[in-house]
């Protein structure tokens, strides 16, 4: 019987213009919990603070959502999503898979709506909140579409 394969840390990233959504799991459990949302400008992502998380929590992988538009063609993002996922790769040498993101924004949202509608969350949902659950939606579809 073959020894079960070592768990693997994986960060995801949910991409959008003023903030990325960042999440983390394990292939162990398969889950995924938000972590941070950085905010960016017209300078681009923040380096130093990506760099911090990835030195901080030395995952295997990065997992980056590609936006399509709902008919499959790439959006208007898409471009930025392929041009930060070359990047994170030079610069923290960290092997990135890309993941289909459609609509995750909208199921993180009706996410948080029903744990504040059962008691379960206290307090109201920001954006942020929205960018850190996106990115968890794209690590589960990650861990469903991996083995």
């Amino acid at each position: 019987m073959a020894a079960a394969p070592a768990p693997r840390l994986i960060l995801a990233f949910d991409l959008g213009l003023r903030r990325i959504g960042v999440a983390h799991g394990d292939t162990l459990t398969r889950t995924a919990a938000a972590l941070a949302t950085l905010h960016g400008g017209p300078q681009g992502p923040p380096w130093d603070m990506i760099h911090s998380l990835v030195r901080d929590w030395q995952p295997t992988l990065a997992v980056v959502g590609l936006p399509y538009n709902a008919d499959g063609s790439e959006s208007a993002m898409s471009a930025a999503a392929r041009g930060f996922a070359a990047e994170l790769t030079r610069r923290c040498a960290l092997p990135v898979t890309l993941v289909d993101e459609r609509f995750s924004s909208l199921e993180a949202q009706a996410r948080l709506r029903e744990a504040r509608e059962s008691g379960l969350r206290k307090r109201r949902v920001a954006k942020a909140d929205v960018d850190g659950a996106a990115a968890c939606v794209i690590l589960e579809r990650w861990f469903s579409g991996s083995t």
